[in-house]
């Protein structure tokens, strides 16, 4: 579970959503996430076909391996008079992302294919 609250609201375009919804200093989120197997999603999946457009055609259907859920709750007193949740399922893509820099992998592979410092310290820290 994530439970988000203290989102910055000095940004100029400050939204949730691609469609412009905006948040104030109230905003809290609540985000589950979990892996399903297709039978706990199938009617899931079955809604998401009939009622909107797949832009990357069904890709749902015919996967039997896991899918992610997440189910978010979302509330801002500001904007909204009561919290509203969503329940979004994802398939695994057909690519494989290669992993990005972090201490284990100094490889900047997105940038410009080099290595990356990575702050070390003087001792351990344990």
């Amino acid at each position: 579970m994530i439970d988000t609250v203290g989102v910055k609201t000095d940004r100029p375009y400050a939204m949730i959503d691609l469609f412009g919804t905006p948040y104030t200093k109230s905003l809290h989120i609540v985000e589950r996430y979990r892996l399903r197997e297709y039978d706990d999603v199938k009617d899931a999946i079955g809604r998401n076909k009939k009622e909107n457009w797949l832009f990357t055609g069904d890709v749902f259907s015919n996967h039997r391996g896991k899918f992610l859920q997440l189910h978010v709750t979302i509330e801002d007193e500001g904007v909204f008079t009561t919290p509203w949740t969503a329940t979004l399922t994802y398939v695994p893509g057909p690519d494989v992302l290669a992993e990005a820099v972090c201490a284990e992998n100094l490889h900047q592979y997105y940038y410009d294919n080099s290595d990356t410092k990575a702050p070390q310290a003087d001792k351990p820290d344990f």
